[in-house]
């Protein structure tokens, strides 16, 4: 797909980015560019390639899900300003 000049202009649009002129032209050829890269990375065969989030091997260091400091409610309600029935109380802010 050819960037052309009216494409980076509608790219520049959607971004909400302000472009002249000058700089539509000198951006087209490198966004055409790109556009190339991307389609021959398309071409590359993956087949039997595993997908992957990392470079390298990453293992998740998974734990017990299990409360570990619990019943502390009435201490954390020490430091607020005002509490009532277990909660923060906080002022209205909407009118």
């Amino acid at each position: 797909m050819p960037v052309d000049i009216p494409t980076v202009k509608k790219i520049a649009s959607l971004a909400r980015i302000a472009i002249t002129e000058d700089e539509a032209a000198r951006i087209a050829p490198e966004l055409d560019n790109i556009m190339h890269w991307i389609e021959q990375l398309g071409e590359v065969d993956t087949t039997g390639v595993a997908p992957m989030t990392a470079v390298i091997p990453n293992h998740l260091r998974l734990r017990d899900d299990v409360v570990t400091d619990g019943g502390v409610r009435d201490a954390v309600l020490a430091n607020a300003p005002q509490a009532e029935h277990g909660f923060f109380t906080v002022p209205k802010v909407i009118e």
